[in-house]
């Protein structure tokens, strides 16, 4: 792809594919079986022995997963659910959608996610059920201490790892030990499938409800009614969604995992270069660094803050370089100030101050050193065509 002035352009994210993907499918094509089988069934253990997980569910995306988790956990209808204003809002969605109510909660500057005494002042509006975390670009959140300061045990804190996998706390990866880990496979995460998603748990339980919720509530889904032994018969107790994975999906995920140590460690190769040429450029301000022991990043996004952004995005766009922003917060979203009341929306300072400059650079596996020098001196150049 080239820009108008011939330069080629460096895309904001190129999804990648690991060598075996394409045999992969082939053999889910010319065994008979595509929709939800037994490639869904070794997906869901090989991601669970990646993660240290005793159960995962793969299920449409990671929206219908976080929504999945919600409906699971049995909340009264209405409950208030904590959730960070800046996130997607597909995340806010599922909140809705569920049945409840978002109560959004402000962020620390540092971090870019909430932090105790946020989510103790929003638990303060309205006393929560349950709480959405989200690992904003790839940052493993404090689970315990935040589910503490909304006054929530941890089995009612549902994580958004859109953003990974790939992140750790204490040493333990980010759903190993979790109540629900939603995950996601979109084309430009960190493990591509293209689309798809995954609740990662620790509850046997609360596994069979998110597997029977993602194919309406059925008691079985096809592939146990038509083994070898296996019954028509079925039972619905509970209303479900239509979010299941495919056999085909499963397969490229299967593949994709063996790739993925490989392209995390090149992400935080590229996240280590950008710190290094971006350091002193003049009103930028980097990602935290200062993570803590244990503490590691999956660097799904590189995010920087700058003054002017719009300016500032549409001068790399002129030297071919394509950016992101990630995200417009969920209170500065029309349908959002016109379905929640006031003590739900806020007040939001930090998230209102940050969302401001935030501006995401390409970070992606098949991103060269070249490359990702034209990023920097474009966006070098870009600040001082701002004076």
């Amino acid at each position: 792809m080239s820009t108008s002035a011939g330069q080629t352009t460096v895309p904001f994210s190129l999804p990648s594919f690991a060598a075996e993907v394409g045999d992969a499918v082939v053999k889910v094509l010319d065994s008979g079986w595509v929709t939800t089988g037994p490639q869904t069934a070794e997906f869901e253990q090989d991601f669970a022995d990646f993660l240290g997980a005793e159960h995962v569910v793969a299920v449409a995306s990671c929206t219908a997963a976080i929504e999945l988790s919600l409906r699971a956990l049995e909340l009264p209808p209405g409950s208030a659910v904590l959730t960070p204003s800046l996130t997607f809002c597909g995340a806010i969605n599922a909140i809705l959608h569920a049945g409840h109510r978002p109560v959004l909660v402000d962020i620390d500057e540092d971090t870019l996610v909430p932090s105790p005494a946020t989510v103790e002042a929003a638990a303060a509006r309205a006393r929560p059920a349950a709480m959405v975390v989200q690992n904003q670009a790839g940052y493993p959140v404090d689970v315990p201490a935040l589910a503490g300061a909304a006054g929530l045990d941890r089995s009612r804190v549902v994580e958004d790892v859109a953003h990974g996998p790939g992140a750790a706390r204490g040493g333990v990866p980010v759903g190993a030990d979790s109540q629900a880990a939603c995950f996601s496979f979109y084309a430009t995460k960190n493990l591509p499938i293209g689309e798809g998603g995954a609740v990662a748990t620790r509850d046997a339980a609360f596994a069979e409800r998110v597997r029977s919720l993602r194919l309406h509530g059925m008691s079985k889904d096809s592939w146990r009614r038509y083994l070898p032994g296996g019954s028509w018969s079925y039972d619905v107790k509970k209303l479900g969604l239509k979010a299941n994975m495919t056999d085909v999906q499963a397969a490229i995920g299967r593949a994709q995992l063996h790739a993925l140590p490989e392209w995390q460690r090149r992400r935080a190769e590229l996240a280590a270069r950008y710190d290094e040429a971006l350091r002193g450029l003049p009103g930028v301000v980097l990602p935290q660094r200062d993570l803590g022991d244990g503490v590691q990043h999956a660097w799904h996004l590189y995010q920087v803050r700058v003054p002017g952004r719009e300016a500032v995005i549409t001068e790399l766009e002129k030297a071919g370089v394509s950016t992101s922003v990630h995200f417009i917060p969920a209170h500065q979203l029309t349908v959002y100030r016109d379905l929640l009341d006031d003590h739900e929306l806020g007040p939001l300072p930090a998230t209102d101050r940050v969302a401001e400059g935030l501006l995401s650079l390409p970070l992606y596996p098949r991103l060269g050193d070249a490359a990702q020098d034209r990023v920097v001196d474009a966006l070098a150049g870009a600040l001082r065509s701002r004076g």
